[in-house]
């Protein structure tokens, strides 16, 4: 009774702190905890160790989601807010978090709820320091950082931006068509993602030697905790402010025309495209609705139209475009437990929202979706999804 009546103050503690901070909240009666039961021999107990993932917006360490200490063992309760989450654990950012012994980044924790409270003990083997050896870069030669404190002054804050020119870029005088992309920590480096990496430099090179296709490819970087802000349109009564409209407004008014001043670009519509995945598939999606004008092309990856509702109407209003290819992706594990017959609600949500598309006049044969049926919520789906997405939406 007493470790019930533990829990129960904890969960409340965790659900107002996310209040009070207008960050994400966590809704639902069912908890899971995690005990850190073993640590490094060389962990020091006056640190704190926090919980970060998707359901805070990957932030590193934020003070609500911080693990309580009782003698030399670390917990916490998260209650469920959806079927599935994705996490790690940090000493407060992303400097400091957990590794492989060799200090190699690890795989994304998950957990899956499945309607009973859980204890979960948890091993950490290494914390990531300046002392262990980093990973070294698997970025290719041709992505470099094109600035790394570059003005978004539609949100009034600064980002990094990071770009792939093809192979031949500097042996010819071509123009090349041009993909933005999200959360660019995860695009092209292993050494940067917090998450694993899309390998899309290593892809984007194998196409160029097999097919001669070449494009240029420009990530920009998520802003962190303001990650599920800036990737949404709208508001969310829990999560707060929507920003993507400034956000979509920053990459088709001031990114687009300084990489079109800046290199040799094909800058009309059918040259142009933009790609994401979960919070990032749900900005890609608005924003070529939005400006159809600007993007041709789209690649929509685990869409979180879960988000959101207003996404619906909003592509019902958008529906009659004639001249934009979407590719949709998801995967049949998406939830961690897959309902509807195998298929996760994001596959579900994906679904209604290419047959309303297509009710509204956008052509079938523009649309071009795949359910993955082991494919689960992570980089892995979207990096081997990634060669299929770009060779169908460019024609090759």
């Amino acid at each position: 009774m007493k470790n019930i009546v533990v829990i129960y103050f904890l969960t409340l503690f965790v659900c107002f702190s996310c209040k009070k901070e207008n960050e994400n909240p966590i809704l639902g009666e069912e908890v899971v905890t995690f005990k850190i039961n073993k640590l490094p021999e060389n962990h020091n107990f006056e640190e704190d160790i926090f919980i970060s993932g998707d359901f805070e917006g990957w932030s590193g360490g934020k003070d609500q989601f911080k693990l309580n200490k009782k003698n030399e063992i670390y917990s916490i309760s998260i209650p469920k807010y959806r079927e599935q989450i994705n996490f790690k654990f940090t000493k407060g950012n992303w400097e400091s978090v957990e590794c492989q012994l060799d200090g190699n980044p690890i795989e994304n924790r998950t957990y899956s709820f499945d309607g009973k409270d859980e204890t979960v003990n948890v091993e950490i083997v290494n914390w990531k320091t300046g002392e262990i050896t980093e990973s070294p870069s698997t970025a290719s030669k041709n992505v470099s950082i094109f600035e790394d404190n570059f003005l978004m002054p539609q949100l009034d804050r600064q980002r990094t931006i990071r770009v792939y020119l093809p192979p031949n870029y500097h042996n010819s005088e071509d123009n090349y068509p041009v993909l933005y992309m999200h959360d660019g920590q995860n695009v092209f480096d292993k050494k940067t993602s917090y998450s694993g990496e899309w390998q899309v430099d290593e892809t984007l090179d194998k196409l160029y030697e097999e097919k001669g296709f070449s494009i240029i490819v420009v990530a920009i970087d998520n802003g962190g905790e303001k990650r599920l802000n800036e990737y949404s349109p709208w508001n969310h009564q829990k999560f707060g402010k929507g920003q993507g409209m400034d956000y979509a407004k920053f990459i088709v008014n001031t990114l687009k025309p300084k990489i079109d001043k800046t290199y040799r670009t094909k800058a009309d519509k059918n040259n142009t495209a933009i790609i994401g995945s979960s919070m990032g598939g749900l900005i890609s999606h608005y924003t070529a609705l939005q400006y159809s004008d600007v993007f041709g092309k789209a690649g929509v990856f685990s869409p979180s139209f879960w988000y959101s509702e207003e996404v619906f109407d909003f592509s019902k209003e958008h529906s009659n475009i004639k001249d934009l290819r979407l590719y949709f992706l998801a995967g049949g594990k998406e939830g961690g437990n897959p309902t509807f017959e195998g298929i996760s609600k994001t596959a579900k949500d994906m679904d209604i929202m290419i047959e309303l598309l297509k009710s509204g006049g956008f052509p079938a044969q523009n649309i071009n979706s795949k359910i993955e049926p082991e494919g689960k919520h992570n980089e892995k789906l979207w990096k081997n999804s990634f060669e299929e997405a770009i060779t169908w939406l460019f024609k090759l």
